[in-house]
């Protein structure tokens, strides 16, 4: 019996850990000396497991209980490895994300990195190879205008089933510029989510908001997507902002197939931001009539477009409640520590008293749906 048992499951956000070659092995060698290091020193490289890989396997269903996480995971850098795990995990269908390359970017130039994002998006899409049941996450933004649309291409032409981009104001522009309408009008042909995840923004309050005087905080710069408690407070912003700004801007409703998500970052926010979506269509489209034109609320498009990951600790029973549960789905993090020993439990919890609707939409229906498998080459 596998941790997910006889239910349904789609984990919506996994990781594996890069390794120093992570990147070079897919980069021409001109390119690989100029690529910025994103693996941070953890040491010899060679396995320091507490348990060797024939005990890992033996835990079966107690994996995420009582595995080992980061690079100590079963399948945390090693594609065949990951199998095994998917087979003790008992996900369906599981979303693969890099653990340390949304560092890229920032990286200043456009052809270096650009140059990064197809060295990733090639490396992705081998370790994903392993396995069918592996969804990798291709890594892009919209700055680039032409070479923005040949990268985006170049990551669907490799089957990768997500596309991750920067929550910023692409070159200087809102999303819903007319320079970005190919970008999404190809997502949309080709039914291939954007994501938003944990480093598509900045993801710390800043080291001016932690000198509180009293105590000591030192980042721990050796692991990713290391928060704290004031992190926790602004970590979703920069992407409720783009969001935000997404929908105002109509593109939701210019691209009905178009598909998005925040990942990582909770969901705590989300029925509020649609709250206030829906408010300001009411009230600023007696002013701005590209509002008024809307057809459906933001609440609906969102309901009908977008998906968010809570926390394992929020009550995702009360979002689904406040909001649409269609918006919602299961993640498990592995094998980064956030996502807690036993998720399932937690969200079982939560969602007690629901519907087997909203129960079974929440473990895979609403992932089901917004993952629909792009087409190889198409």
């Amino acid at each position: 019996m596998s941790y997910a048992g006889d239910r349904r499951m789609i984990d919506a956000d996994s990781h594996l850990m890069e390794w120093p070659t992570f990147l070079t092995e897919h980069a021409s060698l001109d390119v690989g000396a100029r690529l910025p290091k994103v693996v941070p020193e953890l040491g010899p490289w060679a396995a320091r497991r507490a348990r060797s890989k024939e005990a890992l396997v033996e835990l079966g269903a107690e994996l995420l209980r009582k595995g080992p996480k980061w690079n100590d995971a079963l399948g945390a850098n090693d594609p065949g490895e990951r199998a095994q795990a998917l087979d003790q995990l008992g996900f369906e269908r599981q979303v693969v994300y890099s653990s340390f390359c949304a560092r890229l970017f920032d990286v200043a130039d456009t052809e270096l990195r650009y140059a990064a994002y197809r060295a990733h998006n090639r490396a992705m899409a081998a370790f994903c190879a392993a396995d069918p049941r592996l969804s990798g996450v291709a890594l892009c933004d919209l700055d680039g205008g032409a070479r923005s649309l040949a990268e985006l291409d170049a990551a669907l032409e490799l089957g990768l089933g997500q596309i991750w981009i920067p929550a910023r104001a692409p070159a200087g522009r809102s999303p819903g510029h007319p320079i970005h309408e190919p970008f999404w009008a190809r997502l949309a042909e080709r039914r291939v989510p954007f994501v938003l995840h944990v480093g598509s923004g900045a993801f710390s309050v800043g080291d001016a908001w932690l000198d509180d005087g009293r105590t000591a905080r030192v980042a721990e710069g050796n692991r990713p997507e290391v928060i704290g408690s004031r992190d926790l407070m602004v970590i979703y912003q920069p992407v409720e902002r783009f969001l935000s700004v997404l929908v105002l801007d109509g593109v939701l409703e210019r691209h009905r197939g178009l598909r998005g998500g925040a990942i990582e970052m909770g969901a705590g926010w989300v029925p509020d931001m649609l709250r206030r979506l829906d408010h300001a269509v009411a009230i600023w489209g007696k002013s701005e009539p590209a509002l008024a034109a809307f057809a459906r609320t933001p609440s609906e498009q969102a309901a009908a477009q977008l998906r968010f990951t809570p926390y394992p600790f929020e009550d995702v029973g009360l979002l689904c409640r406040e909001s649409n549960p269609c918006l919602y789905m299961f993640s498990s993090d592995y094998p980064h520590a956030e996502g807690g020993r036993d998720p399932v439990a937690r969200f079982d919890r939560a969602l007690a008293g629901h519907s087997r609707e909203v129960i079974e939409g929440f473990y895979s229906a609403n992932a089901e749906t917004w993952l629909a498998p792009p087409r190889r080459g198409e």
